[in-house]
């Protein structure tokens, strides 16, 4: 799967400091989501999902 979190945070306007601390997780554990080198647990998608106002589906692509 493919991560649309950087296009999607970038839509958002917020900082990517600013989604990490609102989701509860460090800067560096972002990034790796980002990358596509992890992914969130399921509770973590609906907060980052929440903050960038889409469906948790929506984070990715396949």
């Amino acid at each position: 799967m493919k991560s649309r979190l950087n296009e999607l945070i970038e839509q958002s306007g917020y900082l990517k400091k600013y989604i990490a601390k609102e989701v509860g997780v460090t800067p560096t554990q972002l990034s790796n989501w980002i990358a596509g080198r992890s992914y969130p647990p399921l509770d973590k998608a609906y907060k980052l999902a929440e903050l960038l106002n889409c469906k948790v589906d929506e984070l990715y692509e396949r």
